[in-house]
């Protein structure tokens, strides 16, 4: 049988890949994505861990041969994941997960709709901005204009939640990975048909706290420190 792809997005410094690397000590037959992309490695990052570094040259190549799942240009460098990811956990019948963000996310989804789909949320923007700030003085450089464009950044990406199946707050890390984890157990019952019982039905409640249509209530604060309008917007579906 064919695993689960989950998406997973998030405004950068809102530590999805804490998040997603407790999740993955925790579970098994969950295989991650590494993404290509044309900027340098930072800091102790390396080829094969957290990215694929590779050239513009070569990246336009392989965007020319078919080879991406999906692709965005952000900051002025590519991004991508490479369709070989999903064949081959598709062919070891492991799910998969895809970090990626909104703009990808939003390719996969046209093509995969049964994808699984997570948004993670920064508590609010004080905090990001010191996560961020944070980040760029362990890489060497802080750059105020920087730090802003992402935070201007962080609040577009944050705009689409709606389109996502499941929404999380990264405000209490032991929480969030309590709640990812019920999401990716929750879906593979569904998948597999598994029965409820004692503690399967926990892990229900858990992951249908986090569906975004019903979490309006619960995410109003934090959108709001954002300056985003917690209502309902008619022009933006949603894709459950």
């Amino acid at each position: 049988m064919a695993g689960i792809l989950f998406i997973i997005s998030a405004p950068s410094g809102s530590g999805k890949s804490t998040l997603v690397n407790a999740l993955r000590s925790q579970l098994g037959r969950l295989d991650f994505s590494v993404s290509w992309t044309t900027r340098q490695p930072r800091g102790s990052e390396q080829n094969g861990r957290e990215y694929y570094f590779t050239t513009r040259e070569e990246f336009e190549r392989m965007i020319a041969a078919g080879e991406f799942l999906e692709h965005a240009e952000v900051f002025g460098n590519y991004y991508g994941t490479a369709q070989r990811s999903l064949d081959e956990a598709t062919a070891a019948g492991h799910d998969l997960i895809l970090d990626i963000d909104v703009q990808g996310a939003m390719q996969v989804m046209s093509k995969l709709p049964e994808a699984v789909t997570i948004f993670v949320m920064p508590p609010n923007p004080k905090v990001l901005k010191t996560r961020l700030r944070n980040r760029s003085r362990a890489e060497g450089e802080v750059n105020e204009d920087v730090l802003n464009r992402r935070l201007d950044a962080a609040k577009r990406e944050i705009e689409n939640y709606r389109r996502y199946r499941y929404i999380l707050v990264n405000d209490v890390l032991e929480r969030a990975v309590a709640q990812l984890e019920a999401v990716v157990a929750v879906e593979r019952m569904r998948r597999e048909g598994t029965p409820l019982d004692h503690r399967t039905k926990r892990e229900f409640e858990i992951a249908e706290s986090c569906r975004v249509v019903n979490s309006r209530e619960r995410l109003r604060p934090f959108l709001e420190s954002f300056g985003i309008d917690p209502g309902e917007d008619p022009q933006q579906p949603r894709l459950l």
